[in-house]
């Protein structure tokens, strides 16, 4: 059973909604959200992969005037 999130280290990371047939798939996405600046976790549970996701705010923009 895959769920939406996991908590590793105390860290929150996001399942990005993929079930990868195997590690290859797996690993080519989490190269590419590793490129995109993300923290990247790979779970192997059951046969299933799943990349789990987690990226730190580095900055808020707020637009238009303050209230």
């Amino acid at each position: 059973m895959t769920v939406s999130h996991i908590i590793i280290e105390g860290r929150k990371y996001m399942w990005d909604g993929v079930t990868y047939p195997g590690e290859q798939e797996a690993e080519k996405a989490k190269k590419e959200y590793e490129e995109k600046g993300f923290d990247v976790k790979m779970v192997n549970q059951e046969g299933e992969v799943t990349v789990y996701t987690r990226k730190e705010v580095e900055e808020i923009v707020l637009e238009g005037p303050p209230p």
